[in-house]
């Protein structure tokens, strides 16, 4: 065996790119709640191999985006139910969590995460590109988090940030969605600038209360495309 000759290596980034087309999709509603997402169907569609589309998958999965159901994965489908649930946990939850990460805010550099996130979202916003206002508004919220001394409730906000993640998805690629968020992450990151626990905690939950609207109307834009569809088939 000639062992001067180096495998080769796949192109780099390749399952990044399947990873951020498949989010994309799954953000503009082309992939909708309830829609399967297999292996081999993908690859033919993206036109590439399965080791990318599998890592890819594999990485939405650890994100929340799509659960394993049977031998694929679906696009979780959401309930006023569930909704309701996620919002009452993340009511009780992020506002406690902000009051107390105020407390540890001891200079400007421990600000300066949120700062900058807020700067890249304002630039995503102004050009409309969707993909690096989610992770500017990904990397906001992290750096908040980041704060917070109580390791439990640490724990338990990381537990569901997968989830919470997917309803930005669903919703941030709504231009108004945006504004709204840009606005709330401002008005916390003036909180926490001021050493202001009980602003952090309101400007908080009106951020997760004009979350959930948009959720909620995101959610009905589906459910009516999807009947629009139905309709067009014919029975």
């Amino acid at each position: 065996m000639n062992t001067s000759i180096k495998p080769l290596e796949r192109p780099a980034g390749l399952a990044d790119r399947v990873y951020n087309q498949l989010r994309d999709n799954i953000g503009s509603h082309h992939i909708r709640p309830g829609e399967r997402l297999q292996e081999v169907s993908l690859a033919a569609q993206l036109g590439v191999s399965r080791t990318p589309v599998r890592e890819a998958l594999a990485r939405l999965e650890s994100e929340g985006m799509i659960v394993v159901e049977g031998r694929g994965f679906v696009v979780p489908e959401l309930t006023d139910a569930d909704i309701a649930e996620i919002y009452e946990l993340r009511f009780l939850l992020e506002p406690a969590a902000a009051r107390s990460a105020v407390a540890e805010v001891t200079g400007t550099s421990d600000l300066a995460s949120m700062s900058s996130a807020i700067d890249d979202a304002v630039a995503a916003e102004k050009s409309g590109d969707f993909r690096a206002f989610l992770e500017a508004n990904s990397r906001f919220h992290y750096a908040w988090r980041a704060l917070v001394p109580n390791r439990r409730m640490s724990k338990l906000l990381d537990q569901y940030v997968g989830h919470v993640r997917f309803l930005r998805v669903l919703t941030l690629g709504d231009p108004a969605a945006r504004k709204a968020a840009l606005t709330g992450m401002k008005y916390i990151h003036a909180a926490f600038k001021k050493r202001d626990a009980d602003a952090a905690a309101t400007a908080m939950h009106k951020h997760l209360e004009a979350a959930r609207l948009f959720l909620v109307k995101a959610i009905e834009q589906i459910d009516k495309e999807k009947a629009a569809e139905q309709h067009a088939s014919g029975p």
